[in-house]
């Protein structure tokens, strides 16, 4: 089955003001760069948004905060975005902050068909408000719930016109498990190939998961915090 789209606009045109979208990306690394312009021309909002960070201010998620389109991040790293702060500590926008392994968890239990599972992190902290709590082999653990999307929406290296999609190291990170826990799932790559020219070893994500796929454009590809050791 062919499920290319033309571009960014085509592929998220029926998001709704109101879902809930995952995202994938760790800092700025693999963000769908294309996708994130595209949810802020079409004007969607009160977004509840799943990743693992915010991007920064004027880049990646950064520029939906800006144009106040999220309600809700559900995010464990918010470290080097101003604005998402400030909207955060004025209550303007609701944070579900979650332990890192524990937000992977929950995408990859969703991914699997996996409702719950338990898991020591955060037991004994604000984490654990309201959850179950029981104890295995002498220590405390919290129930936490498989984590789902309406939509979810990754950026891969390379793509085939049936979705298969291949990432390069570190630009696996969440999307690999998000692109198989959303309803929809849309994958933006920077290399469209045709069925056939991907070796069935080089797949990271089935087809079978992806619904939408597009090549994308002009990918910044920005590094969030550049670290140099001055000469001495």
């Amino acid at each position: 089955m062919n499920k290319v789209v033309s571009n960014a606009a085509e592929a998220v045109k029926d998001i709704q003001s109101g879902q809930t979208l995952m995202l994938g990306g760790f800092g700025l690394n693999g963000i769908p760069e294309n996708c994130i312009a595209a949810l802020r021309e079409l004007g969607v909002n009160n977004l509840t948004c799943i990743s693992n960070n915010a991007g920064v201010d004027d880049f990646g998620l950064g520029i939906l905060l800006q144009s106040r389109q999220v309600k809700k991040m559900v995010s464990s790293y918010v470290g080097e975005n101003a604005e998402f702060e400030r909207q955060m500590l004025s209550g303007e926008l609701e944070v579900d902050l979650v332990p890192q392994g524990t937000l992977a968890t929950r995408i990859e239990m969703a991914a699997m068909g996996i409702p719950a599972f338990f898991t020591p992190a955060g037991y004994g902290t604000e984490i654990a408000a309201g959850k179950e709590v029981r104890e295995f082999n002498g220590k405390m653990h919290l129930m936490e719930m498989a984590m789902h999307a309406d939509f979810a929406i990754v950026k891969a290296w390379k793509g085939d016109r049936f979705g298969n999609l291949v990432f390069r190291q570190a630009t696996r990170n969440f999307s690999t498990s998000m692109a198989k826990a959303g309803t929809i799932t849309i994958a933006e790559v920077e290399h469209l190939v045709e069925p056939g020219q991907i070796s069935p070893d080089e797949v990271d994500v089935a087809g079978v998961y992806v619904h939408r796929i597009f090549q994308g454009e002009k990918y910044e590809k920005r590094i969030e915090r550049r670290t140099v050791q001055l000469k001495s």
